[in-house]
């Protein structure tokens, strides 16, 4: 039996837990070329403008700040030695 290949792939569904307008409407998964993302999404008003998105999308990775970003805020050592 083959094994469903879901990467590049996600869903969402509706936020039970929405309680202000800040909170998404939506909350799901999605594989991006094989790493995990939260998804929260949420629907906009068109205010009569066709070409407005219906919903907007947000991705934060499953595995916390990716590892480039954590090299390049890492403090170094002999920046403790400053004399001040």
């Amino acid at each position: 039996m083959e094994q469903y290949d879901n990467t590049n792939r996600g869903s969402i569904w509706k936020n039970d837990r929405r309680e202000t307008e800040k909170h998404p409407h939506f909350t799901g998964v999605a594989n991006v070329e094989g790493r995990e993302f939260y998804v929260s999404a949420w629907k906009k008003d068109k205010d009569g403008n066709p070409k407005a998105p219906v919903v907007t999308f947000s991705f934060k990775p499953k595995d916390g700040v990716p590892q480039d970003l954590k090299e390049a805020f890492k403090v170094k050592k002999e920046d403790d030695d400053v004399p001040w």
